[in-house]
């Protein structure tokens, strides 16, 4: 398999045993270290940023799938992945994932089936997240807080699938960052209707009435089982694949031009 990977660093340097590779984000977060050690982290988050910005910049538009890694391709929440996956790189759009196993990889699989362009951002951890076999573009990652910005700049939607922590994670952020006004609003897409279920009931039945969030901060969202709804909801990218006939909505990135107020409403988080 033609696989481009783009290393941040060697992979002496990210062994736990030589470097710490692993310990990153707690070296980061745990507290005020020496001045000389918070610049020389401070630069080499701007490496992985500048490299992270290289490696995906002229790729083109993505769609993001989300999911657990714990999966296997027996199951059917992997199954369904696959298909999306495929489903989303017919449209011509990158299926781009976290990188790892279970609904990661099929996404990634089911965009190679289709013959689409596969992206995998990896994150370094000590259990669970080896690349799987079926990325074109491997690009990994020491700090979780670097990928997940690549995972949104880059991402014209995001499709959910059943998952745990980390995926209700990258949901929510791009939820708050669409409800605060700092992203253009593009798809948010729960597929696992049955799995998610229990989780829109306690935000339509709870939060809702509670008045922390506003009925059209859960209208935003798709929820479905349908790969057909999926495909269709991406018709609201910003930006659309090269050729494709369809007309855009403001753009988030790839047509080059500032960013206006006006393309989006901001609704205040209380």
């Amino acid at each position: 398999m033609n696989q481009t990977e783009i290393e941040l660093e060697t992979t002496t340097e990210y062994s736990p045993a030589t470097n710490g590779g692993l310990r990153e984000d707690r070296y980061l977060l745990e507290g005020p270290r020496s001045r000389t050690a918070e610049f020389f982290r401070v630069i080499r988050i701007m490496r992985e940023f500048i490299r992270g910005f290289r490696a995906l910049h002229f790729l083109g538009p993505c769609v993001t799938v989300f999911g657990s890694a714990r999966f296997d391709e027996d199951h059917r929440h992997y199954k369904l992945a696959r298909q999306i996956g495929a489903a989303i790189a017919r449209e011509g759009f990158n299926v781009m994932t976290g990188g790892g196993p279970g609904i990661m990889e099929a996404a990634n699989r089911g965009a190679k089936d289709a013959n689409g362009h596969s992206i995998g951002c990896n994150i370094i951890l000590p259990h669970e997240q080896n690349a799987n076999p079926y990325i074109d573009t491997l690009v990994t990652f020491r700090y979780f807080f670097v990928r997940k910005v690549m995972l949104v700049k880059y991402s014209q939607a995001f499709v959910i699938m059943p998952g745990g922590f980390g995926t209700l994670d990258e949901a929510f952020e791009a939820a708050t960052l669409i409800q605060t006004g700092k992203i253009v609003n593009f798809p948010i897409i729960f597929a696992g209707k049955d799995y998610w279920r229990k989780m829109f009931d306690f935000l339509e039945q709870t939060m809702v009435p509670e008045k922390t969030i506003s009925p059209k901060d859960v209208e935003r969202f798709v929820f479905t089982d349908s790969i057909e709804e999926v495909i269709q909801s991406l018709q609201g990218c910003p930006s659309q694949p090269k050729g494709k006939k369809t007309d855009r909505i403001k753009s988030r990135s790839w047509e080059f031009r500032p960013w206006q107020p006006s393309d989006v409403s901001v609704t205040n988080l209380e």
